[in-house]
């Protein structure tokens, strides 16, 4: 709404609104991340379910930039966003089947883990080119792409660590 309000019914409040969807989604990625392992805090099929989502709403407000505005699209970065939307949306699924016992526990941990990584790097990738300034007409300034990139990294190594200290003995 605030896009609107300040450029009316715009492609560029199309834009500034996309922009807002993916940081939005990337929070919600971020608190199932960080929040995954803290058992009763969040319930993993809402957490996947919402991210699903609210990735799906910036998906349609991405299509319908692209659209609007006759962005000529980068094919691999098409390709490695797809396979990532597929995740994204397959997950809640994956999720259910887990807890009604048609998919093992051992295989489950193996589709999180590519999830968590995959969907990671596509966040990561996201920022680089926009920190590089090898991305033309994003949006957003500098400094949001810095502190936004440095969060994505954090976000990795804080679940790294993570990860690390479970393998422990102790």
């Amino acid at each position: 709404m605030y896009a609107v309000a300040i450029n009316g019914f715009s492609l560029e409040a199309l834009h500034v609104t996309t922009r807002f969807s993916g940081r939005l989604s990337l929070l919600a990625f971020s608190l199932i991340l960080l929040l995954y392992d803290k058992r009763g805090v969040i319930r993993l099929d809402v957490a996947f379910l919402l991210f699903a989502i609210l990735h799906g709403i910036h998906l349609v407000e991405l299509l319908s930039y692209v659209g609007l505005a006759g962005v000529e699209l980068i094919p691999l970065r098409v390709a490695g966003g797809f396979v990532a939307y597929a995740m994204i949306f397959a997950m809640p699924y994956a999720v259910a089947q887990h807890h009604s016992g048609k998919l093992s526990h051992k295989n489950f941990n193996r589709i999180e883990a590519v999830y968590f990584i995959y969907v990671w790097l596509i966040f990561f990738l996201t920022y680089l080119p926009r920190v590089m300034g090898t991305l033309p007409n994003v949006g957003g300034t500098f400094t949001e792409h810095v502190i936004l990139f440095s969060w994505v990294i954090l976000l990795g190594v804080i679940k790294l660590v993570s990860v690390i200290g479970d393998m422990l003995p102790g």
